[in-house]
């Protein structure tokens, strides 16, 4: 591995740099592919089945094969077509990659963003660590995930990737200093034709920016999962016609009730800037803001919304927020705190930012947009 100083984010050229020998691929899978690499972050496939558990559980002193010895009631096989994940169930899948980190190399993970938006609940399991999503420094062993379908079932295929794994050494996070600074230089969200002013910004204490829904001039202001629906075909883009899954959301007074249970798309008022030196996370909403829980993705690989112009030109974009109400019905607004951006260092500037030099079609000019699986409007 080259070196990398530390608190800071690994880009691209780092993590290819340690492609075959700390992350490498597992006994019987292909190698690792540049299409799964991102500015900074890299993305997961999953193994060759879906073992179905009985319920989901922290790893710790207990291994996972002999929990999963356990718990197992039934196991899918992903080659060829696939199989169908129940909608309400859990299941335990191998990833194809195995890691040997260095010292005080550390994994975060989270879902991709069509993982999210297709409400497929997932968490990395760590053999060992008792926390999930993430890895000691210096961690060697498998990953396992677990999925589950909680809106509509689901087909997935060995090879599918639904999270992503980035790298860090020591602490990347910017303090509130530092963000401010930050703004300073490049103003990191917009609304309509400009910049938010940085007195208007509301910087947190833990080194974020607190950001707003927004419902008002969009119409529909969100998406509502149906229930009973027919199976979504993961991996295939633009397979689904979204009215046969989803159900428009209106706010003609800029407010609307969410039904407990039911699953929700939404965008933020502002729009995002990421500049190329810096990634950020989508932090869920505090308790005290509501009964909800938002966003299942969350990483904002470096160059998010970011556009290189010398005319003042238009910037940014929306960050699309993923939300369930719990117990009660609640009522949200247009222009409340809905939830937290927190930004890091990376080692230098990706010699990709986001979206760059990919084939197929990415979120960079989403709006209200649903997973790549479903048909976009024209």
């Amino acid at each position: 591995m080259h070196s990398v100083p530390s608190d800071c984010l690994f880009v691209d050229s780092d993590l290819r740099a340690l492609f075959g020998n700390a992350v490498r691929a597992g006994e019987g899978a292909a190698p690792i592919d540049d299409a799964q690499l991102q500015a900074a972050s890299l993305d997961l496939r999953i193994g060759p089945y879906a073992a179905r558990i009985r319920a989901g559980f922290l790893p710790g002193s207990t291994a996972v094969e002999a929990r999963l010895e356990e718990l197992e009631t039934s196991r899918l096989w992903l080659g060829s077509d696939g199989a169908v994940l129940e909608k309400g169930l859990v299941y335990l899948l191998p990833l194809e990659e195995e890691l040997a980190l260095p010292p005080g190399v550390r994994a975060s993970f989270n879902p991709r963003s069509s993982t999210g938006r297709c409400d497929l609940f997932t968490r990395v399991l760590v053999p060992g660590h008792p926390r999930f999503n993430e890895t000691p420094p210096g961690y060697k062993g498998k990953l396992w995930l677990e999925v589950a379908p909680l809106s509509f079932p689901v087909r997935l295929r060995r090879g599918d990737r639904l999270c992503q794994l980035r790298l860090s050494i020591g602490d990347p996070a910017l303090t509130t200093e530092e963000l401010r600074a930050e703004y300073e230089r490049t103003p990191l969200c917009w609304e309509g034709d400009r910049p938010v002013e940085r007195e208007r910004v509301r910087f947190d204490d833990d080194g974020g920016i607190e950001l707003r829904l927004g419902l008002a001039g969009r119409e529909p202001a969100g998406w509502r999962a149906q229930g009973h629906t027919g199976v979504v075909h993961f991996s295939r883009e633009g397979a689904h016609d979204p009215r046969e899954y989803w159900e428009p959301v209106h706010a003609p007074d800029g407010t609307c009730i969410l039904s407990p249970g039911s699953f929700y798309i939404f965008a933020s008022r502002e729009r995002v800037v990421i500049p190329p030196h810096l990634a950020a996370e989508m932090l869920p909403v505090d308790v005290d803001v509501g009964e909800m829980r938002n966003n299942y993705a969350g990483f904002f690989d470096n160059g998010f919304g970011w556009r290189e112009t010398t005319s003042g030109g238009r910037m940014g974009t929306a960050a699309v927020l993923e939300v369930r109400a719990h117990d009660v019905p609640f009522l949200v607004e247009d222009g409340q705190v809905f939830f937290r951006l927190r930004f890091y260092r990376s080692h230098g500037v990706p010699a990709r930012l986001y979206a760059e030099g990919r084939s197929k079609s990415s979120y960079r000019d989403q709006d209200l947009t649903l997973a790549r699986c479903f048909r976009r409007s024209n």
